[in-house]
């Protein structure tokens, strides 16, 4: 199915990754959104859990491996083109994971990967969904543990 005027919703994965405050992000390397600060992720593929996408997302664009704390909500993303027609939609199942191990680098469809101080976040040009994601999974990293199952 191509990602551009779809049939229907894709199920994209987008991961925050913590580490001691800070949250990894990634600079979009194509549409949509391309060159814009976002989340790791990616389409989910078919036979694989919601997790293990994430879990291979995350290591695909940034080079690092995490675990998974939990869910954190579903964001619907759609662009529509001048005529009104969807050109994207993506169903966005959205993850807070903390770093394990690796160093960061770009990789995929990362144009660039880095880490961000809560302070640093604020003045980058987010849609206000990955904001309020990124906040969300700020408070779920200091108060929660990993979710069993997390490494699958």
């Amino acid at each position: 199915m191509p990602r551009e005027y779809p049939d229907r919703p894709i199920v994209g994965i987008g991961a925050v990754v913590v580490h001691g405050g800070d949250v990894l992000l990634i600079k979009r390397g194509k549409p949509p959104r391309a060159g814009w600060w976002s989340l790791p992720g990616g389409a989910q593929k078919v036979g694989e859990t919601v997790f293990q996408g994430a879990l291979r997302e995350v290591k695909e664009e940034t080079g690092v491996d995490v675990e998974i704390i939990g869910l954190i909500d579903v964001v619907d993303s759609m662009t529509r083109d001048s005529q009104g027609k969807v050109q994207y939609h993506y169903t966005l199942v959205d993850l807070a994971c903390r770093w394990v191990s690796g160093d960061t680098i770009a990789g995929g469809d990362a144009a660039d990967a880095k880490w961000f101080t809560p302070f640093e976040i604020d003045d980058l040009d987010l849609w206000y969904e990955t904001r309020r994601i990124i906040s969300l999974a700020l408070e779920m990293a200091a108060s929660e543990t990993p979710t069993e199952g997390s490494s699958a």
